[in-house]
């Protein structure tokens, strides 16, 4: 007989493995986004004021909602990322930025918030304390979409002229380090039309990534030697992708509504896309282009201009549930846990805190001391006349301050030194997820042989 501790614990298990979705659109900012639940349909939230653009909307550690706005026609004000704790009722958080914002994109742990601008510029944040680690320009266009590798080391910018760039999360976040650029793995422009999904699809052996484009193409790529691995060519522009790792399937969402599907291995090197019936799946639900897809618990969640969601079977490939968005086309969905919802009163300490986003990073003051300005040209000589009786307490007090890091020649040092090391990180990196592939396609090579050998062994007894 179960104590009611025991229920308590299973009644919290079954509300942890309960899913809600998240969704707003990027037309008009009052419509607001709508939270169901996927198990029964009915609506548990509504969140006033928000529209966001594609790729806009995250969830933050599975406590924050977090999302950047659209900026009005004709605006000329910077942009807003809007903040919303899930399990309390409270105002919203607004950070206001100097220009107008897009996709965003966040560590698993919650701690770096990345954000790309239509400028091409991308800013990081931490977020428990808001401030702004690094802004750099890294398209010549628009960003239209930004993801995290599988393990958080690199972030992964696509933009509107089809070009996508590997950024080492190590380099840009190391202190001395004002060359962003420095900390660059990988770039490309083999796409020819805008970035519209970026994921992460790597293995223990193999670091590699999806990408898929208006061009009508979805292509994998090695993120560190930025090489093509392969491409994938559909009939039709695909506007958002999603990845179901378990199933080892990818979704392809189009401009026409249709929804395809291909069998995906990310373990297999040479040809992830393999699919052995050769039948191209397509699943159509919708009337108008595909705006967003996840992968849940409960299935496959497709979100369209048409103003509708669809929660599919992908076993049977139908429609388990049709949510209604009467309020307009949707440009965001994201799946969230439903206990997330659940008022947290008596557990503060273990809340995430997010703070206010900081418009312009901080100069860092290492001496935490003024520079002094050399004399001017009246007062050399009596500076002259000062200098012999004092040249070896100078000297001596040179050489102190330079071992203790407090003069510009030792901070020129540091940032060299600091530009060295990134380097010779994200080489070692390189060099160890190639060594990587190599054992994997060793293996893979082995293994191969001794399936072979029984068969080979058979045949030769049958002779």
């Amino acid at each position: 007989m179960r104590s009611l501790c025991d229920c308590r614990v299973i009644k919290r298990d079954n509300m942890d493995c309960k899913e809600a979705l998240a969704v707003c659109s990027d037309k008009n900012i009052s419509i607001g986004i709508t939270i169901w639940d996927l198990e029964n349909g009915d609506r548990l939230l509504h969140i006033p004021t928000c529209s966001s653009p594609p790729h806009g909307l995250i969830s933050l550690r599975n406590q924050y909602l977090v999302a950047s706005q659209v900026q009005r026609t004709g605006s000329v004000s910077g942009g807003v990322i809007f903040s919303w704790p899930l399990s309390k009722h409270q105002a919203t958080l607004r950070s206001y930025l100097l220009e107008s914002t897009g996709p965003l994109s966040c560590t698993r742990d919650g701690t770096y918030l990345a954000c790309g601008a239509t400028s091409g510029n991308i800013y990081v944040w931490e977020v428990t304390s808001g401030r702004l680690l690094k802004n750099w320009s890294a398209h010549h266009t628009s960003i239209c979409c930004m993801v995290l590798s599988s393990d958080d080391s690199f972030l992964i910018s696509g933009s509107a002229d089809g070009s996508i760039a590997v950024w080492s999360m190590i380099g840009l976040l190391a202190e001395g380090n004002c060359d962003c650029l420095t900390s660059i793995v990988s770039m490309s422009k083999d796409h020819t039309g805008a970035i519209t999904g970026l994921l992460p699809a790597s293995t223990n052996s193999s670091s590699n990534f999806i990408s898929s484009s208006l061009d009508g193409t979805c292509k994998v790529w090695n993120m560190l030697s930025g090489n093509l691995i392969k491409t994938k060519a559909f009939p039709l522009p695909i506007t958002a992708i999603v990845l179901d790792l378990l199933e080892e399937i990818l979704f392809c969402g189009s401009e026409n509504g249709a929804i395809f599907l291909n069998k995906f291995d990310a373990g297999l090197l040479n040809d992830p896309f393999s699919n052995p019936c050769g039948e191209q799946i397509v699943l159509n639900g919708h009337q108008k282009s595909i705006t967003a897809l996840t992968s849940c618990k409960a299935g496959l969640v497709s979100a369209s201009d048409d103003c509708t969601v669809c929660l599919w079977d992908t076993v049977n490939y139908t429609i388990i549930r049709r949510f209604n968005h009467f309020k307009g086309p949707i440009s965001n969905l994201v799946a969230i846990s439903k206990s997330s919802l659940i008022p947290k009163n008596n557990q503060r300490t273990s809340q995430f805190r997010v703070c206010v986003l900081d418009k312009n990073s901080q100069p860092t003051n290492f001496a935490k001391e003024t520079v002094k300005l050399l004399p001017s040209s009246s007062a050399q000589e009596e500076a002259d006349a000062m200098l012999g009786c004092r040249s070896t307490n100078l000297l001596e007090k040179h050489i102190l301050d330079l071992e203790r890091g407090r003069t510009l020649d030792a901070l020129q040092m540091k940032i060299e030194t600091n530009r060295e090391n990134q380097m010779w990180a994200i080489k070692m990196t390189k060099h160890t997820m190639e060594m990587n592939q190599c054992l994997q396609s060793a293996y893979l090579d082995l293994l191969h042989d001794r399936l072979l050998q029984p068969h080979d062994s058979r045949l030769k007894m049958e002779k």
